[in-house]
């Protein structure tokens, strides 16, 4: 079991320390969270609460999540970094893979792309993307991204993108990583073809049930034998037991605000490097 510190909804400022503060405790990943914009009217309903709002208020803090990998990069030398998720199909497939690309060169390849397809229609609108097939152009924009990282001449005649031999330099020295979150089926699938799972908040037997799907999408892919990660929070594991459970059923990284254990709030830095160094010394040491 590998420990994951979120960033969402944390001030820019705390960044830098804390990613200072993770990797003197051990742990393995920060994730960070993705919303260019915050309509004052959303008429989209959000997909992970029961009411359909929005887990977040307007005014919350979504630092560009590739800015800030970038410089968290450069105050460490051992600590990884994913987006949970990247809005992919908001985008443009080659500036993503510029961006991500330079980010991964820059870090020394301690970089993972986690994308989804994404909910609020009203941010495509200004992203002038359409919204009406997103997962479809997100399949397409990930086989176009991983030719464009693999260098040299590349070219790619696809259903929605066309294009001649060019080339895009700088590139990765290994392979990035691209996790995939979402609860459907066709994101259950993309999951399984690529190289990892990033879940909402689910109990441990929910994880259990979602992984055994995922273990089958992965045989129909033919990648069963590879390695897959699921990067998971969970609703119900609050201590080294709970997670050598999650680790049993298949969760491979646990994603957490470590400071809430410990009553740390959103906006206290202090706290937040107390709860992340308490977490380190009595779980991530025990496991």
């Amino acid at each position: 079991m590998k420990f994951v510190a979120s960033l969402a909804f944390s001030p820019l400022d705390h960044y830098c320390d804390i990613a200072r503060a993770a990797e003197a405790a051990g742990f393995d990943a920060l994730a960070l969270s993705d919303h260019v914009v915050h309509p004052e009217r959303i008429d989209s309903p959000y997909p992970y609460t029961e009411n359909h709002k929005p887990r977040w208020e307007p005014f919350t803090p979504w630092p560009d999540p590739w800015v800030a990998i970038a410089a968290m990069a450069a105050v460490t030398t051992r600590l990884r970094f994913f987006t949970s998720v990247y809005v992919l199909p908001m985008r443009n497939p080659f500036q993503v893979a510029k961006i991500v690309g330079t980010a991964a060169v820059l870090s020394n390849d301690r970089i993972a792309l986690g994308v989804g397809a994404g909910w609020m229609e009203e941010e495509f609108e200004l992203l002038e993307q359409p919204f009406r097939q997103r997962g479809k152009r997100m399949d397409e924009m990930i086989e176009v991204m991983r030719k464009l990282w693999a260098g040299g001449m590349v070219e790619h005649h696809g259903e929605l993108y066309d294009f001649d031999r060019l080339e895009m330099s700088p590139v990765p020295q290994r392979r990035i990583p691209i996790y995939v979150g979402g609860l459907s089926k066709p994101a259950l699938r993309r999951a399984a073809r690529n190289d990892g799972w990033l879940s909402d908040l689910h109990s441990t037997a929910e994880l259990a049930e979602i992984v055994a799907q995922l273990r089958a999408l992965r045989r129909e892919a033919g990648r069963d034998g590879e390695p897959f990660h699921v990067l998971a929070s969970a609703t119900d594991a609050f201590d080294a037991d709970g997670y050598r459970r999650l680790e049993d059923v298949g969760v491979t990284h646990l994603v957490t605000m470590p400071w809430v254990f410990y009553g740390g709030t959103l906006d206290s830095l202090d706290s937040k490097r107390d709860g992340i160094r308490r977490f380190g010394e009595e779980i991530i040491a025990r496991i």
